[in-house]
């Protein structure tokens, strides 16, 4: 469902028009182009599957897309020669700025927010020839305000349902980028993750995730949690588009004191993804993190056993992650949400309704179909960290602890190159009132904290919803961790699930 404040500049006619085309089928092959897939064509069908699975009134309306460009099959056409990209469609999540349309994070604080400028990233995606086709729905700013959120709901975009199993959740916070892609309304779209936003969803939606070495790709103009741990990344249906996606975006960004490595790091990701090969690489099994939940397991010892089949060598590993690693973390997030969220606010362009993360607090209260669901308890309390040796001190031992002590001492001391996980469990029913409800399965946390590559493929499903296989590496190993992934993709003998666009078991 649209709000009354997302920009909707496709008529009625146009849209039945579109509609009439029928629903696009996923472009699975980075070589799309160079094969003679028109691109207009293929945005005019992905256009066509926003009306009609998101808009249409009889539809699922999966909330899934906020604003989208009804002129993007032209551009799509005028670009089909252009970079790396060469017309191919990109969804953006709506943290992150687009010169056509507001950036709102969900919020209604920032439903006017026309900055008229777009992100680094969103600039070297148009320069690579990709067109922005629109903006996505999210976990309102992120998932970072309060307790007992509902991933996928928004104030601006109401909640994102599950293309698998329509009320399903998406996860979050990159719930509608997520969606749209699983739900072929693109060829591809954009998360950002400070822990889980990316691979989650992803997961949940049964399509590929891939979370970056944080620096690899800029972060300026995204509305911020963590200069810590926050990343954007793509999000798409094979590993082959997440690393094209990937070699458009990533390089350095004079204003994003991160990325200085970025552009002696970055390559063309997809070089040798077609080769890779999994014969003697030897991979570490993190056996407890695969959690409690029975279907998963199993779904899980097909991969390893698939895995096995294409002549990896797998190394079971028993690993209890500190509790101290997580509480710093949420010191860390808390005191970087403040001084990120006041900086970034204080420089938007124009006359923005909030300046400070205080101005935002006393806005939702003054709001109450803002906390109708769940409150802004993450935000009070950062709003009134102040101490920053503790700060301090609290980054460098969750760093220790997920970096050096965690991942690293993990792949050294048991001679692998990569840790696998299951993602996630499988998408939980749709909670406005009691909110998410995750079971205790998977290692993302290690990779996000550590600011570590963090790649999530489907590896099938349980009772039709999707879950996927995490590969985590060391920091800069980002193309190792495609090419696994890529080679896995190649591997893998379960049937993949197929969105219904039903409530699950109808």
């Amino acid at each position: 469902m649209r709000s009354a404040l997302t920009i909707v500049s496709a008529t009625g006619s146009t849209l039945l028009a579109l509609a009439a085309i029928g629903l696009a089928q996923p472009a699975q092959s980075a070589a799309d182009a160079s094969a003679g897939i028109d691109p207009g064509a293929a945005a005019a069908r992905y256009i066509a599957n926003i009306a009609k699975l998101d808009d249409a009134a009889k539809g699922p309306r999966l909330n899934a897309v906020i604003v989208y460009n009804p002129k993007a099959a032209a551009e799509a056409r005028a670009k089909a020669r252009t970079g790396l990209l060469r017309g191919r469609t990109v969804l953006v999540k709506d943290n992150i700025e687009t010169r056509e349309w507001p950036t709102t994070a969900g919020s209604l604080a920032l439903a006017g927010n026309m900055t008229g400028r777009d992100a680094p990233l969103v600039a070297r995606l148009r320069a690579e020839g990709g067109v922005v086709l629109g903006k996505t729905n999210l976990s309102e700013w992120a998932n970072i305000r309060g307790n007992r959120s509902s991933s996928g709901w928004s104030a601006v975009g109401g909640q994102t349902k599950n293309p698998h199993a329509i009320d399903r959740n998406p996860c979050g916070s990159s719930a509608g980028s997520g969606a749209a892609v699983a739900a072929n309304m693109a060829w591809a779209a954009i998360g950002t993750e400070t822990d889980g936003s990316i691979t989650c969803p992803a997961s949940a939606n049964g399509i590929v995730g891939f979370k970056p070495t944080v620096g690899l790709i800029s972060r300026t103009h995204i509305v911020p949690i963590s200069a810590s741990q926050d990343t954007a990344g793509p999000m798409t249906h094979s590993v082959a588009d997440a690393a094209l996606l990937l070699s458009a975006m990533s390089g350095s960004d004079p204003a994003d004191r991160a990325t200085t490595e970025a552009d002696a790091r970055k390559t063309d990701f997809t070089k040798g993804l077609g080769m890779a090969s999994l014969k003697g690489v030897r991979i570490g099994v993190l056996r407890k993190q695969a959690g409690p939940h029975s279907g998963v397991n199993a779904v899980f010892a097909k991969a390893q056993a698939d895995l096995v089949a294409a002549g990896a060598i797998l190394v079971p590993i028993d690993y209890d992650p500190p509790g101290e690693m997580f509480r710093d973390e949420g010191l860390v997030l808390r005191f970087e949400l403040k001084e990120g969220l006041n900086a970034y606010l204080a420089g938007l362009p124009g006359k923005p309704k909030v300046r400070t993360l205080a101005d935002v607090i006393a806005f939702n209260k003054a709001h109450p179909e803002e906390l109708r669901w769940f409150g802004q308890e993450t935000f009070e309390a950062a709003d009134q960290l102040s101490d920053r040796p503790a700060y301090l001190a609290a980054r460098a031992n969750s760093l220790r602890l997920a970096g050096a002590e965690g991942i690293d001492r993990l792949l050294r001391e048991n001679s692998v190159v990569a840790l696998i996980a299951p993602t996630e469990g499988p998408a939980w029913p749709i909670d406005l009132v009691t909110g998410d409800h995750f079971l205790p399965i998977g290692a993302g946390s290690l990779a996000a904290i550590a600011g570590y590559p963090h790649l999530t493929v489907p590896m099938g499903a349980v009772e039709g919803l999707p879950v996927g296989l995490s590969l985590i590496g060391a920091r800069w190993d980002d193309a190792r961790m495609l090419n696994l992934g890529a080679a896995y993709e190649r591997a893998r003998t379960v049937p993949l699930a197929r969105p219904s666009f039903k409530r699950w078991g109808e």
